[in-house]
């Protein structure tokens, strides 16, 4: 089958950094579903592992990629929540190879129904940013989207991105007042147009700017941005026992005790904890899936597609590497085979 995948770390512009090549179609065994991929989406990690992982063998190209929609042609013994045939999507695992192949294996818990009102180009753009906000929102920040949330409100750093562009659309839904920041006149129509009923600047102090909106303290702050550029601001800002999480990192250590006279909670969103570790909540990942196919499917979100690129090879691959590293992209980029 065909594959792209990665040698040794190059620069994004480097025509060498991704390479087409062939290897042997892999087996289902027990919760494997063998999905064919038609539509595979581009994230920030993906750039991060290419740039910063070694490859798992230096003699053979590794394979990345996690989004991607397709269809299920063969399952492993165990696999009770798919059948062949099925139209699926996913973010798959850090551990095992990537999309960005003819066919991949991924456990059914990790595997959602695609939408049957997108197309499999708007279906590939979500399941990792959707997952991600679900997590954040739901999880970690312990929101319930099916109660009264009227009155809460929730700060989202950087609204215009992948994982903003959902979650402020998750949060409305729920409920919730959402403020997001953006900077551009053109990321502040896109985080309107996507679920914010406030939009704040980034590149200014959000202190006073979320206090002219009427607001003292907000209840949670969902951080996707340079989270020491912004602890200051967060710590301020948070109310009283609210709560904070964040996806991004830290290039030096944040002083958490800052936090203590608010008593308030901070939390960290990885997407691929569950899989990485084979909690005994990875099915939850597919109940998610199930939930934001819905939401897709009834118009209640938005898939987040803005450019479509074909066929899926290592040269349109690496243009669209390029298009997600210069970090002014708004939306997904989607490859389809």
């Amino acid at each position: 089958m065909h594959a792209i995948g990665y040698t040794q770390h190059l620069p994004l512009d480097d025509p060498h950094g991704l390479i087409d090549f062939d290897l042997p179609q892999p087996t289902p065994l027990a919760h494997d579903l063998l999905v064919q991929v038609t539509a595979v989406s581009v994230n920030p990690v993906d750039l991060a592992v290419r740039g910063n992982h070694d490859p798992l063998d230096p003699q053979h190209p590794t394979v990345i990629g996690w989004d991607a929609y397709g269809t299920v042609t063969a399952v492993g013994a165990a696999v009770t929540l798919f059948q062949p045939g099925d139209a699926v999507f996913y973010a798959g695992s850090f551990k095992r190879p990537g999309s960005n192949s003819e066919y991949q294996l991924v456990d059914e818990r990790l595997v959602g129904h695609a939408p049957t009102n997108l197309t499999p180009a708007q279906s590939a753009a979500m399941p990792l940013t959707s997952l991600t906000a679900w997590e954040a929102l739901f999880e970690q920040l312990g929101i319930d989207p099916h109660a009264d949330n009227h009155g809460q409100t929730l700060l989202v750093i950087n609204g215009a991105g992948g994982v903003g562009s959902v979650a402020t659309q998750l949060a409305h839904w729920a409920g919730l007042t959402v403020i997001a920041t953006a900077s551009r006149p053109e990321t502040i129509a896109w985080t309107q147009a996507h679920g914010s009923d406030a939009v704040v600047n980034h590149r200014e102090d959000l202190v006073p700017q979320v206090r002219e909106l009427g607001h003292q303290y907000v209840d949670y702050v969902l951080e996707l941005s340079n989270l020491n550029q912004h602890w200051n601001e967060i710590v301020d800002l948070i109310k009283p026992s609210g709560h904070i999480v964040s996806i991004t990192g830290s290039d030096t250590p944040i002083d958490l005790r800052a936090l203590k006279a608010k008593r308030a909670t901070f939390a960290w969103e990885w997407m691929y904890t569950k899989s990485y570790f084979e909690t005994p909540d990875m099915v939850s990942q597919h109940q998610i899936l199930e939930e934001v196919r819905q939401l897709l499917d009834n118009g209640t979100l938005q898939s987040t597609l803005t450019q479509t690129i074909q066929p899926l090879n290592a040269e349109n691959l690496m243009a669209a590497h390029k298009l997600v590293g210069s970090h002014h992209m708004m939306g997904k980029v989607v490859l389809e085979k």
